[in-house]
């Protein structure tokens, strides 16, 4: 059988094949980047889908308008408008996933060949979405406090991208959180050099002591000319359930009706009934307290996460503490080891019976071998200490523990 071209440049998931190793009895995950089933809503998703379901089933078990559930539109208006972002409901489109939003942006803005600056580490999903479309991809490197303005800037200069894209808070891998004076730089960068700026947000309201600083988005009202370059992808899969496979995007008004045509072709329309779902849900004003609990659960995990990595694996690693997300970014040091690679580590921590995910399928070239990503999100606080002790003994032989 002969497959597309453009098959040829794209692999499976490297997290989704490691999900195949899991299977073995007692291993602690600390791979996937799923919530915690235990923190969902369930009660009040079956009130909000009973009350649907109750009401008026016809217009929610039958096809819908393929920007979305009008309800739905906005309600998402006004939750955008609570994280200070005027958005109008005919200004987004529902999406299934916010991964969608990223395949409708590949789709109708990529041609084969074209530049796209993405973070040095980023989301895999991304990498392989936007290679499935022909795109020349280059990495921007980061820090603890995001994407390196300067040398992004450098990197817009040289290949004058079609697209930037940005996960700015809490970053999948990284951890990391865009400094307020870097958001601002890269919105006078999008008006100034008239470039797409795609602002990724699944992990934003999954802060830990205090919120994180506005969004591309929010900000862009205080730039003048930097909306029009500007995409917005948000999602409740993270904050509310991913099983409902509910996202949005918001775009300037010509990309939001070509991305529109596209889901016409790709699934005519999110599921009205999962989108009917999350706008009742969010007339119930239950979601606050949700994510006052995730928050406070997340935090604690993280905080024992890295006490225990600290003291577990002492020098032979470093990662930034994150401030919120779902996730720990660290590298090998090689300190007292014989080896600083991710993957021989991530061999050696399966046959001890926990997992992560090496870093190298994060970068779209050149990568850290020695980086892996850690989730906190789905262990509790006993399952994280077992686990970072297994990572203990996963060290090569030799090192002394500290």
């Amino acid at each position: 059988m002969q497959f597309a071209d453009r098959l040829q440049n794209v692999e499976t998931s490297a997290i989704r094949e490691l999900f195949k190793l899991l299977g073995k009895p007692g291993i602690i995950s600390f791979a996937g980047g799923f919530p915690d089933p235990a923190l969902f809503d369930a009660q009040g998703i079956a009130s909000a889908s009973q009350a649907v379901l109750a009401s008026n089933p016809g217009p929610v078990l039958q096809y819908g308008a393929t920007e979305g559930y009008p309800p739905l539109r906005e309600a998402i208006s006004r939750f955008m408008a609570g994280k200070g972002s005027s958005v109008a409901p005919d200004g987004l489109i529902v999406t299934t996933g916010s991964q969608q939003a990223l395949d409708l942006i590949g789709k109708t803005i990529i041609s084969p060949g074209d530049r796209v600056i993405v973070e040095a580490p980023t989301f895999l999903a991304t990498i392989q979405c936007f290679r499935l479309y022909g795109a020349h991809i280059i990495g921007a490197p980061i820090d603890a406090d995001g994407v390196d303005v300067d040398q992004l800037e450098a990197l817009v200069a040289q290949h004058k991208p079609k697209l930037v894209y940005l996960i700015p808070t809490f970053g999948n891998p990284s951890g990391a959180t865009l400094s307020l004076a870097r958001r601002q730089r890269i919105l006078e960068m999008a008006a100034r050099t008239q470039t797409l700026v795609v602002e990724d947000d699944p992990y934003s309201e999954l802060y830990f002591d205090q919120a994180p600083p506005p969004s591309l988005l929010a900000l862009s009202s205080g730039v003048p000319g930097s909306r029009d370059w500007l995409a917005h992808c948000g999602s409740f899969s993270k904050i509310l359930s991913p099983g409902l496979r509910v996202g949005w995007m918001i775009a300037p008004p010509e990309l939001l009706a070509k991305a529109g045509m596209c889901k016409q072709f790709s699934d005519a329309h999110t599921s009205n009934l999962t989108q009917a779902i999350c706008a009742h849900y969010l007339t119930l004003n239950r979601l606050d307290d949700t994510l006052a609990v995730v928050r406070s659960s997340y935090a604690e995990r993280a905080r024992v996460m890295a006490q225990c990595l600290k003291k577990e694996l002492g020098a032979a690693i470093d990662f930034n503490a994150p401030q919120g997300g779902m996730f720990f970014w660290a590298r090998l040091t090689g300190a007292d080891v014989h080896s600083a690679n991710a993957a021989e580590f991530a061999k050696r921590a399966i046959a001890q019976g926990v997992a992560f995910v090496p870093g190298a399928p994060f970068f779209a070239h050149d990568p850290d071998l020695s980086s892996f990503r850690l989730s906190f999100a789905t262990a509790d606080v006993a399952k994280i200490e077992e686990g970072v002790g297994r990572l203990g003994q996963a060290l090569e032989p030799g090192r002394t523990l500290p």
